[in-house]
């Protein structure tokens, strides 16, 4: 009985690896998202003088969306596999090193997560406003996006406190 139980640990534990190929997946995604951003970047670029500012802003706005929502690809990239596969060891000595990585845990990188999901919900809401400027009538979407802003702000403010709970409990748990 015990050899099975060691073979069941065994295959369980090593299933950890079948995260990888969706890792390897967001790493395509980041790819991606770095070819639309070029080519956004490129039609800005070409236009820059035809446009009226608030235009422009727009466009520069969905850029920074696109950076955003690299940048959460890639936080969820490394603490995902750190996290759940393995260690990066050849990220160990490096300078470029980021000097989070290795330090968010899964509850760091849901906070983190929500924390991008909010600003990538600000910019959309602030798209919205700078297209609604000299308009009195808000459209039914825009509504709906400060809906879900809202619902991401609560969500975020949730997960803090849960974490908060957490953390408390356990503090007090190691300590009569």
């Amino acid at each position: 009985m015990k050899q099975i139980v060691h073979i069941i640990e065994v295959i369980l534990f090593r299933s950890r690896w079948l995260l990888t190929p969706l890792y390897l997946g967001l790493v395509g995604a980041l790819a991606l998202l770095s070819y639309r951003f070029a080519i956004d970047f490129v039609s800005v670029a070409r236009h820059i003088g035809e446009v009226e500012a608030h235009t422009f802003t727009l466009e520069l706005l969905a850029l920074l969306d696109l950076t955003l929502l690299a940048n959460l690809i890639l936080m969820v990239i490394f603490a995902g596999y750190e996290n759940f596969i393995s260690r990066i060891d050849i990220a160990q000595g490096s300078q470029d090193r980021p000097h989070w990585m290795g330090t968010i845990d899964f509850s760091g990188l849901k906070i983190k997560l929500i924390g991008s999901l909010v600003a990538i919900s600000v910019i959309e809401l602030l798209k919205d406003f700078i297209e609604l400027s000299g308009q009195e009538h808000v459209g039914e979407g825009t509504k709906w996006r400060i809906f879900i802003h809202l619902t991401f702000v609560a969500s975020g403010v949730l997960f803090a406190l849960m974490d908060w709970i957490a953390d408390k409990r356990e503090f007090q748990g190691t300590h009569p």
